[in-house]
């Protein structure tokens, strides 16, 4: 069982910018494509945005060019970092690592938008 533990969640001005970090409990997380996805209220899941073993990154249009997705396998730990922040991005933030039928998910990081 692979545990992930997001942090990095805040608030934050319109305009400003925060990093989110996955920390994953098992080395074996390397192999693993992580992901980020977001919930607002009243709002189904959806994906941020993620990145394969290989680093190959993927990301939903209402991001590009704001979020980067990273990870750092030495620390079995992915980012994001969230640039020109909007209002429309306050949501509960959570990490997903996923390999083959394997489904891990964090418990969450809120961020809030707003000045």
């Amino acid at each position: 069982q692979v545990h992930l533990v997001e942090s990095g969640g805040g608030l934050v001005q319109p305009g400003g910018s925060l990093r989110l970090s996955c920390a994953a409990s098992e080395s074996i997380f390397r192999l693993y494509t992580m992901g980020w996805y977001r919930q607002a209220p009243g709002n189904e899941r959806e994906l941020v945005a993620t990145i394969t073993s290989g680093g190959r990154t993927n990301y939903a249009d209402s991001v590009k060019g704001r979020f980067t997705i990273s990870r750092d396998g030495a620390k079995n730990t992915a980012y994001l970092q969230m640039n020109s922040l909007k209002p429309e991005d306050t949501a509960v933030y959570y990490c997903q690592g996923k390999l083959g039928s394997l489904n891990y998910w964090g418990q969450g990081t809120q961020v809030t938008v707003s000045s």
